[in-house]
């Protein structure tokens, strides 16, 4: 299998795994965790992890200057978009999280063009569109049941929250030509802990393990291992061979994979707007990859 095959199917798992998050991690809060408290959790075991892997087969040094951005990703990538997307999804609902999600492509792509040089063609511009289409029809079809008690807020920090992942898609991507996966996100892990700890501190002292039930149990272990550790690596390792644009671009697939969880587990209905929907995210997806495949045989 070509390394690109290899990098577009980590970013397709991830997706997968992101896309059952909305209703995974909704059904913690707030009755069993809350923000703050699945932050801590989820931050310390994922850099547990992180770190025992790079002992075990990845020692890899980081030059000092490197360090600086590697601190940047812990705040964009970790810091303030794991707390800016619990505190919003908890204020408001998985469908308007959801919705705002799908203009993350956009915004990768404007920070990729700014910062990063990225160029982009008719081609991808059109694929952008037609997901964002895609996206937005599967969202709206929804029928997410669990509402938010402050949705202008939530719906502001689900917002920053995107930014903030867009921005860490795009300056963890040169780090990639130097360093292995392992050894960046142990790292960016110990450096996003670092910025979230105080503020987790408060609610730790009043978490109550007593009352979890067995699926309190799987949502904490699915977050911790599904969409940190595994979701994690599987992005930053795409990005060996992707663009940051074409990794931002799989957020995407995470309303068609929330959508049918919910026809599947949830009595959502099956219609023929939604398998619409679906069409408009993978034609975008063709097209996006198109324009990098014509790119590499020029």
């Amino acid at each position: 299998m070509r390394e690109s095959s290899k990098a577009h199917l980590a970013l397709i798992v991830s997706g997968l795994l992101f896309g059952a998050n909305y209703w995974i991690a909704k059904g913690l809060m707030p009755g069993f965790m809350q923000p703050m408290q699945i932050i801590f959790v989820r931050g310390l075991s994922a850099l547990a992890l992180f770190w025992l892997v790079s002992l075990l087969k990845d020692r890899q040094g980081i030059l000092k200057k490197d360090h600086l951005i590697l601190a940047l990703c812990g705040l964009t990538g970790i810091a303030v978009n794991q707390t800016f997307f619990f505190i919003g999804l908890n204020l408001t609902s998985p469908v308007d999280t959801a919705l705002i999600h799908s203009g993350s492509p956009v915004i990768v792509l404007l920070f990729s063009a700014w910062l990063a040089g990225e160029k982009t063609g008719r081609s991808k511009i059109t694929g952008m569109v037609l997901g964002a289409v895609g996206a937005v029809l599967l969202v709206v079809q929804g029928n997410f049941s669990s509402n938010g008690e402050n949705h202008l807020l939530g719906n502001t920090l689900i917002f920053l929250n995107i930014v903030s992942y867009s921005l860490y898609l795009v300056l963890i991507k040169p780090l990639m030509l130097k360093y292995s996966a392992v050894t960046i996100m142990k790292w960016v892990f110990l450096y996003g802990f670092l910025f979230v700890f105080p503020f987790c501190l408060p609610s730790m002292s009043i978490l109550q393990l007593n009352i979890f039930t067995p699926y309190a149990w799987f949502s904490i272990a699915y977050i911790v291992i599904g969409t940190t550790f595994i979701t994690y690596l599987l992005t930053t390792y795409s990005l060996r061979t992707l663009t940051a644009g074409i990794a931002g671009y799989y957020i995407y697939m995470q309303p068609v994979i929330a959508s049918i969880i919910g026809i599947v587990l949830f009595s959502e209905s099956f219609n023929i707007a939604k398998v619409l929907a679906a069409l408009l995210v993978f034609t975008g997806v063709f097209l996006v990859n198109r324009t990098q495949e014509i790119r590499k045989g020029a």
